[in-house]
């Protein structure tokens, strides 16, 4: 579009410019003859007929065009004249006095009728004038000499209206302007639509690679217009997505079938485990038949983790609506028992009702089960664990998810919850020995468990999974210390749309 109106510009601007030198000259053609024929008159005056004769000519003349016409003899002195003086008269129009333009367009046509007097008395004509736009002069002088050579015995002074001419160019001016306006808009819907034509493949293909992103693998470009080449990369693009879901689906579906295929056997191997226990005799087999239970128990908790975070990654659920107060009363009523019986105080701070996000079914009661019982696990007993709720309406929201950020070693989190509209948050908190601010990082990897906690039961996927959730929910996990010592996790949700 830039280049088309470049390229008006550039054709219109000319053309207009030609034309009003066209008219120009036309108007000096057409008023130069009858200067010439009064000249003639002039240098055949000789009795006081030639001279009545001469200004009945030159009144007629004013008369029907509108003119002045003046002739002056070799000294200056006016012959003959009608119309306006042409010898250093005002522009029709002009003040009469007081007003400055008016005293600058009465010198500025003195200064012109002087000129043209003076070169027609050195024997030259008029041949050329200003250019007339529409913003020209109202009036413009033509000077022919009477005589001819060292014969010149004074000069025809035409002051010429210009108001017909302007009038001319303005319209003139318009049409091209017009056409050139025209032209520009036909030029730019054609632009527009062959745009949109090339666009709408584009736009269609980062749609579909931002829902790749997000994580629906089912995601496609369905866009069929455009050039051939943009329709190709959609076909390619398209075969590529379902090339890597498939890829992706065969390797969740192995993790998925594997775990659920060895939770049988393994069911059967811990029952018979148990079985044999009464045969065996007090003394190290009895011990060692305990230890080989509790790994038999730790491999079923292990795949039961997997199975879960298989279920979790193949994103088949929608994110719904949900109401996230409710969520968390719900299960800190269900974990306050448990709580009670491992020596642990479970307290809700900061609960307001009707907090409601946009995620995966029951990701805040999900998520909020695995905190919990990673709590359990980790603080020993006497220990507190707060939990609160809240939303927030900045995008940055803070950088540690403890109350008192002042204490906060470090953070750890993944995920994209930090929107325009806001997020609601979850946040678990307790005063157990925490993770050194190094091993924050670890902390959200799956099988990740510190060296200090190593012998306590898990399979490490709990907070794994808790991320995968929050993430594929459109939501964010942090994990930070807690001041003075402890843990604090953050989990962020997006807010449903208004």
């Amino acid at each position: 579009m830039v280049l088309v109106g470049t390229a008006a510009l550039l054709l219109s601007l000319p053309l207009a410019d030609a034309y009003a030198r066209g008219r120009t000259e036309h108007l000096l053609l057409q008023r130069r003859s009858e200067a010439v024929r009064f000249a003639d008159l002039a240098d055949r005056m000789r009795t006081d007929a030639d001279r009545m004769e001469l200004s009945a000519e030159i009144g007629r003349y004013a008369q029907l065009y509108g003119a002045s016409v003046a002739v002056v003899d070799t000294a200056g002195a006016t012959v003959a004249h009608s119309g306006a003086a042409a010898s250093g008269a005002a522009p029709a129009g002009a003040a009469s006095s007081g007003d400055a333009r008016a005293e600058e367009a009465r010198a500025g046509s003195r200064a012109e009728v002087a000129d043209a007097r003076r070169r027609a008395l050195t024997g030259r004509s008029t041949d050329r004038l200003p250019t007339v736009r529409p913003w020209s002069p109202d009036t413009v002088v033509i000077a022919e000499p009477v005589g001819r050579d060292e014969r010149v015995s004074g000069a025809v002074l035409l002051t010429v209206p210009t108001a017909a001419a302007r009038r001319d160019v303005t319209v003139r001016w318009s049409l091209i302007a017009a056409g050139a306006a025209g032209a520009f808009t036909a030029a730019a819907l054609v632009a527009a639509g062959v745009t949109r034509w090339l666009m709408r493949p584009v736009l269609d293909l980062d749609r579909a690679v931002e829902r790749l992103t997000a994580g629906s693998l089912q995601a496609r470009a369905v866009s069929d217009t455009g050039p051939p080449e943009l329709r190709n990369l959609r076909q390619h693009f398209n075969a590529m997505a379902q090339a890597m879901a498939d890829s992706i689906g065969r390797q969740r579906d192995f993790v998925a079938d594997a775990s659920h295929q060895l939770r049988n056997p393994l069911a059967t191997l811990v029952l018979r485990l148990d079985n044999v226990e009464p045969h065996i005799a007090p003394g190290p087999g009895r011990a060692e038949h305990a230890h080989a239970l509790e790994e038999a128990e730790r491999l079923e908790e292990l795949l039961d983790g997997l199975l879960a975070l298989a279920r979790v990654e193949s994103g088949t659920a929608e994110p719904v609506d949900q109401d996230v107060s409710r969520a968390v009363r719900e299960r800190v009523r269900a974990w306050s028992p448990v709580f009670g019986h491992a020596g642990l105080e479970l307290a809700v701070t900061g609960l307001p009702e009707g907090l409601r996000a946009r995620a995966l079914p029951d990701a805040a009661g999900r998520v909020l089960d695995a905190l919990l019982d990673n709590a359990v696990k980790f603080v020993p007993p006497g220990g507190r664990i707060e939990v609160g709720a809240g939303r927030r309406t900045d995008g940055a929201g803070t950088p540690a998810p403890a109350e008192d950020t002042e204490g906060t070693a470090g953070t750890a989190g993944t995920g994209g919850a930090d929107r325009a509209d806001g997020f609601v948050f979850v946040r678990v908190c307790d005063d157990g020995p925490g993770v050194p601010p190094d091993q924050l990082p670890l902390l959200l990897r799956r099988f990740a468990r510190s060296p200090e906690h190593q012998n306590v039961p898990g399979s490490g996927l709990g907070l794994a999974i808790a991320d995968e959730i929050a993430r594929i929910s459109g939501g964010l996990l942090l994990v930070a210390g807690n001041a003075p010592h402890g843990l604090a996790v953050e989990l962020r949700l997006p807010c449903p749309p208004a």
